[in-house]
């Protein structure tokens, strides 16, 4: 299985909870809980793509440092749950 792309997947999570403007706490427990649910679901062979939103300047708006921060969260989840992780830089495979 294939999943591109957690970030888009986060989007949606939020956008359809209507979360963008709540406490930032209160985010974060929604969206852990939908995420260990996620990757308690996920099949033995799953790729899953996602973006590295933290290696560039602070957003300059709420949302942007919001979803900065929970994607951040997200990645660590399923990442902790996988075998392998790879970053991908410049067309450089880097394993984590």
């Amino acid at each position: 299985m294939l999943v591109d792309c957690l970030g888009t997947w986060l989007t949606a999570v939020v956008d359809e909870a209507g979360l963008w403007d709540a406490p930032a706490p209160t985010v974060l427990d929604h969206v852990t809980t939908l995420s260990d649910a996620a990757v308690a679901a996920l099949g033995d062979d799953v790729v899953l793509v996602t973006n590295e939103v933290g290696l560039g300047v602070v957003p300059e708006h709420r949302s942007g440092r919001l979803f900065r921060d929970l994607l951040g969260t997200v990645n660590q989840r399923f990442a902790a749950a996988c075998d392998e992780v790879h970053l991908v830089v410049a067309g450089r495979v880097l394993v984590l």
